[in-house]
């Protein structure tokens, strides 16, 4: 069920109910119940109920977000392909904010503020007193990270939004102004100091069904990332120099773990493996939004063979530049994007296990199909699927060799090239997992081509291409083939620092929110922060 606007809160009874109930119907923010109904006493009165509250935040809670909307945006990017016209205004940069899924990617990270400050602000004075303290700190440690994480999507992909530390400061008053960029930043920045000071430290081992909750280095890494964004290169790459010595992250089929590979990230059975630094944990329960959908949106499903559990599939294919995005011999392509000939012997498809990816039109006419994170109609090695067709295997929001190449880009630190032994040891680990000879001095080129190989259909490119010199990414986004196998097709996006309406490396602020909160429209204005 679709959410409503950012100002809404659930109507409960507990604290506790917010996380179980994100299928529900959201009541108007101005509607909410009286602060003294929420209670947590009743409820979280053991370690394990503490540390169990944000569970929800690793799925649901995402799940509007990562349906469509997010994947929309590599559609954009010039990285996929859709003809569909539910998700298809990026390719023609034409979306506007009556769009349905644009609205569903901005309620879903709404509702991650919103929950992530009911634990802030509630959790700490309402738990039993047989609660270990470090457990309360450290879920309350999730919930900054949780939140930092969905601002740090917001400021990304629509620039100025308001701050909202606790949704009932704003209960008789929902026309809010937006905040700064900067004050944004500042608020991420924030969050993520306040998770590295209370989230706890972790060994992520063999034993990967520990591994799924957030940490201290979890938190190190993605501050590192913001850091890059703001251009701060010094505190990026001591960050970054923090998780790679701390050990806690390893890659898979590097030095450390030479049995496995690039292929082994996206099987069902190593979901929280030693790479994972934060990922979405879906697991289908009953309830429509818990699980993962990307194996019907991603795949093929052509006229003789389909690698869906549901009656269609492959809603998203590879942009016709993908498809040829690969050079001979890198080993990351055969598990990316699905080109014809290619042959997947241990898929089972709806024709058995095995197949070979036919020459016809695929998925949307691409001629091809994403291969990551498809992992085909259910068997032993997909794990279970839901009665959606969706699927229990993690979507990642940051794996340890992005951190890698954050820490090359921070050495580096704007300059023309860099020989720099660390900065190369991170960079050349990603290359030379994928099968690729090492290099002996690196530019900012180099580092966003490899992110765009190693990152594809995760989600990034569309956020990388926005923190170019806009002429240049306008550039690279005019050149691409943004139609299907049968025609080549070619849209320039265009780009206003000042006006909204003409900036399509902005997305609109959904049409429903504006008309509840005008102040959306009007300029950003300074935070005071508390």
């Amino acid at each position: 069920m679709k959410y409503k606007t950012f100002f809404n809160v659930y109507k409960l009874l507990s604290v506790a109910i917010v996380f179980l109930v994100f299928g529900s119907c959201q009541e108007d923010f101005t509607n909410r119940p009286p602060e003294d109904a929420i209670s947590l006493d009743s409820y979280y009165s053991t370690n394990e109920q503490v540390a169990s509250a944000t569970n929800g935040m690793y799925s649901r809670t995402w799940f509007q977000m990562y349906n469509k909307f997010f994947w929309a945006l590599e559609v954009g990017s010039g990285n996929m392909y859709s003809g569909s016209p539910d998700v298809s205004g990026l390719r023609t940069f034409s979306l506007n904010g009556s769009d349905p899924e644009l609205e569903n990617g901005w309620a879903s990270l709404w509702a991650n503020v919103a929950q992530s400050n009911a634990i802030i602000n509630f959790l700490e004075s309402r738990v039993g007193s047989a609660v270990n303290p470090a457990v309360v700190q450290n879920t309350i440690g999730e919930a900054y990270f949780m939140r930092a994480t969905a601002y740090f999507d917001l400021v990304r992909i629509w620039g100025a939004v308001p701050i909202i530390e606790n949704n009932l400061d704003f209960s008789n008053n929902p026309n809010v102004n937006t905040n700064t960029v900067e004050d944004i930043y500042k608020l991420i920045t924030l969050d993520y100091l306040q998770a590295i000071d209370k989230l706890a430290d972790r060994t992520r081992g063999a034993n990967y069904g520990v591994n799924g909750h957030v940490s201290k280095g979890s938190a190190k890494a993605f501050l590192a990332k913001v850091y890059l964004y703001q251009k701060d290169y010094v505190n990026a790459k001591l960050m970054a120099e923090s998780v790679i010595n701390s050990g806690e992250f390893k890659l898979l089929g590097g030095d450390q773990l030479p049995d496995k590979s690039f292929a082994d990230l996206f099987l069902y059975k190593n979901n929280n493996n030693e790479e994972s630094i934060f990922a979405l944990q879906w697991k289908g329960d009953g309830n429509y939004g818990s699980g993962n959908n990307c194996n019907t949106q991603f795949g093929i499903s052509s006229s003789t063979v389909s690698t869906s559990n549901a009656s269609y599939g492959g809603v998203f294919g590879p942009s016709q530049e993908v498809m040829t995005l690969y050079v001979s011999g890198d080993k990351r392509k055969h598990e990316t994007v699905m080109t014809p000939g290619d042959v997947y012997p241990n898929m089972n498809t709806t024709t058995g296990i095995g197949f070979t990816v036919p020459d016809e039109d695929n998925a949307q006419g691409s001629g091809g199909g994403i291969k990551k994170y498809c992992i085909g109609v259910k068997s032993d090695a997909t794990g279970p699927t839901d009665a959606w067709a969706m699927m229990d295997n993690n979507s990642y929001v940051m794996r340890y060799a992005e951190l890698l190449l954050i820490h090359a880009e921070a050495v580096l630190a704007g300059g023309a090239s860099t020989g720099d032994a660390a900065a190369l040891r991170s960079f050349n680990a990603v290359r030379n997992r994928a099968g690729l000879a090492s290099k002996t001095s690196i530019t900012f080129d180099d580092i966003f081509k490899e992110r765009r190989l190693e990152l594809c259909f995760e989600g990034d490119y569309w956020f990388d291409l926005g923190r170019l010199d806009k002429t240049k990414a306008i550039a690279i986004m005019a050149a691409q083939n943004r139609g299907d196998k049968n025609g080549a097709v070619y849209y320039t996006p265009n780009y206003d620092p000042v006006n909204r309406q003409a900036n399509d490396f902005l997305m609109p602020y959904p049409d429903n929110d504006v008309a509840k909160n005008p102040k959306l429209l009007e300029a950003p204005v300074p935070y005071t922060f508390k």
